[in-house]
Parts: structure tokens; C-alpha cells; sequence
């Protein structure tokens, strides 16, 4: 593709050579002479004097470098447009493995693919265009909308609703039973029924190994446009709202609400029946069990103002030189204070 061709498909102003040949997309210690690659991390932009790539995308007050470059609001978006233009995955054609096993009582949408040894329950209802990859399970009742993809080994339980264009990687399992168990008279732990369902929004993406419960009673929801990566576990009766990020080995304990647009850093933490408001950022590894208003950046273990969590954080790696100050200035007054002066608060009372 020339670049002037990228360009105008991303939307771009480009300042370079319209007729070079792009054949791909690489990052910017990667990209040889007929890649494009991006900057939109500040840290980044003395890489872009000296890469090898045929045009950067940049934002639109970039300095001039020797390469091309197509401006852009955002790069970064612009760069997953761009990949998606030279990156194909895999098609999978509609039609049904001689090896999967579908309940008479299932409803398949036109166009799906279902793929070896899938096992689809008794009034299932399948969206169209759904793909469904070797051995990925969906238990009774269960109903998704349109363009739903599910990896190998993907499972949904009984009675779970998926919106459209649903994407479920490999292993994630949505709708197993949460973690409720209760003591019997007997002092033995019994298991509580979870009979509530999952239900998911539309353009939602569950990364390999998730796992959201069911509820108790009532749903665990997840919210449109939401995002949640590996190893996440979302617990019973939670609530996720629209365009939140929920990032790698995060937990979510029973009951716990989070708003919109929220990020949740890499295995941060939310107690259960806590409340995180629209906009909030918990940054990596840190953990709350209390209600945080909307947009607050919470940061620790127990989670506290990021803003002042820096302040401590500074403050704690110089713990071992101001012990030492002290010591030495606990030194100097015991020296310069005579054995048989009595100590000022002691005068005060006289």
C-alpha cells in the first residue's frame, strides 16, 4: 500500500513521499524502511529521530524528523487502525464440526461456525455469525447476540446473556459459581446456591483465564465497551460499568460495584460491596476496601490519594537516613544536658 493511501484510510495529514511502498506495521526500534511505526508516549520521541521506518504517526505538533510522518490526533489508535489494514487473523467458515454436540432444542443464528467437539446445551440461543472454536462449552439456556467469538476452551453457564460482538479468549469461563458458602449448625462450610446469572453488554473482550462469577441472587453485569484482561476474577454479583479496563490479576470480591471509564491497574484489588466511581484509577497493586468517589487516582495497599502516596512513598525510602539524623540529634541533646537538670517539662510543673 502507498503511504498517501495509509494516510488518507487513516485520516491523516501526511508530510513525506505519497508513493512509498508500505508493507507493514512494527514498533519504532523494529521498522525497517518499508514499515510504519508510532510515538505516542513522550518517552519515546528520541527514538523517532533515529528510527529506520519509512513514516511515524505522530500527533499533529510533533517536530519535524527525518522520516515521514502522518499527524494524527491519536497514534496510537491510528497505529491498531493501520495494523488491522495489514494483519489478517484467521477466517473460520460457517458450518458445523462433525465432532460438536447440539442439542436439538438450540437455536444456531445463521452463519456460524462451530468447531470440533463444541458442546452446545439444550435452549441455547446463538446469535449470527458467531464462532465458536474446539471444545468451547455453552451450557443451558445460555443466549448471546450477534458476532459472538469464543476461543478454544472458552465455557458459559447456564442461563448467562452475552451481548453483540463478544469476544471470550482462551479458558475464560463466565458464569461459574461464586465463592458463597455458609457454616451449618454443625460448624461445616455449605455450599450456597448461586442462581444468578452473568449478563454481558455489547463490545465486551474477556481475556484467556478470566473468570466471572454468577450471582447469588439478582446478576454479575458487565457493562458495555468493557475490557477485562488475564487472570481477572470478577466476584458474584458484581457490577462492571460501560468502557471500563480491568488489567491483569486484578480481583473484584462479591458485590463490588465499579462505575464507567474506570481503569483498574495490573492486580489491584476491590473489597466486596465497595463502590469505585465513574473515572477512577487504581494503579498497579493497589487495593481498596472503601467506597471511592468519582474521579480520584488511588494508589497502595490500603489504597489511599495518589497525589499523596508519591509524598509517602519519598518519604519512605529515606526512613533509614533520617533514623540515623534522629539518632545522632537524640545523641546530641542527651550530651549537652546535664545528669542533674531536671527536664523542662518537669521545671513547667515546679
Amino acid at each position: 500500500m502507498k503511504l498517501g493511501e495509509l494516510a488518507s484510510r487513516l485520516g491523516a495529514e501526511l508530510r513525506g513521499d505519497a508513493e512509498l511502498e508500505i508493507t507493514g506495521v512494527k514498533g519504532i526500534e523494529d521498522a525497517g524502511a518499508s514499515e510504519i511505526t508510532f510515538v505516542a508516549n513522550p518517552k519515546y520521541a528520541g527514538l523517532a529521530r533515529k528510527t529506520s521506518a519509512a513514516a511515524v504517526l505522530v500527533e499533529p505538533e510533533f517536530p519535524e524528523i527525518a522520516a515521514a510522518t502522518l499527524r494524527i490526533k491519536n497514534p496510537y489508535h491510528a497505529f491498531s487502525r493501520a495494523l488491522a489494514l495489514f494483519y489478517q487473523p484467521p477466517s473460520y467458515p460457517a458450518g458445523v464440526h462433525a465432532t460438536a454436540v447440539i442439542d436439538p432444542t438450540a437455536q444456531i443464528g445463521e452463519g456460524a461456525h462451530i468447531g470440533a467437539y463444541v458442546v452446545i446445551g439444550p435452549n441455547v440461543k446463538l446469535g449470527p455469525h458467531a464462532t465458536l472454536l474446539p471444545h468451547v462449552v455453552l451450557y443451558p439456556g445460555v443466549k448471546t447476540g450477534s458476532h459472538f467469538f469464543a476461543h478454544a476452551h472458552a465455557v458459559v453457564r447456564e442461563a448467562c446473556e452475552l451481548g453483540d460482538n463478544v469476544t471470550l479468549e482462551n479458558g475464560a469461563i463466565v458464569g461459574a459459581d461464586g465463592f458463597g458458602f455458609s457454616k451449618n449448625d454443625q460448624g461445616h462450610w455449605q455450599k450456597i446456591p448461586q442462581s444468578g446469572p452473568v449478563r454481558i453488554g455489547d463490545r465486551v473482550d474477556i481475556q484467556a483465564n478470566a473468570c466471572v462469577d454468577r450471582a447469588t441472587v439478582g446478576a454479575t453485569e458487565i457493562g458495555d465497551g468493557s475490557k477485562i484482561d488475564n487472570l481477572v476474577q470478577v466476584g458474584h454479583g458484581s457490577r462492571i460499568g460501560n468502557d471500563t479496563l480491568v488489567c491483569a490479576q486484578t480481583g473484584l470480591a462479591g458485590s463490588s460495584v465499579v462505575g464507567n471509564n474506570v481503569i483498574l491497574a495490573g492486580q489491584t484489588g476491590i473489597a466486596g460491596h465497595c463502590s469505585v466511581g465513574d473515572g477512577v484509577i487504581l494503579t498497579a497493586q493497589s487495593a481498596v476496601s472503601h467506597d471511592v468517589p468519582p474521579g480520584k487516582t488511588i494508589s497502595g495497599s490500603p489504597g489511599f490519594d495518589n497525589r499523596i502516596w508519591l509524598r509517602a512513598v519519598a518519604v519512605f525510602q529515606r526512613l533509614p537516613e533520617l533514623l540515623k539524623r534522629l539518632d545522632r540529634l537524640e545523641k546530641r541533646v542527651a550530651a549537652s544536658t546535664p545528669a542533674d537538670e531536671p527536664a523542662t517539662e518537669d521545671k513547667d510543673k515546679g
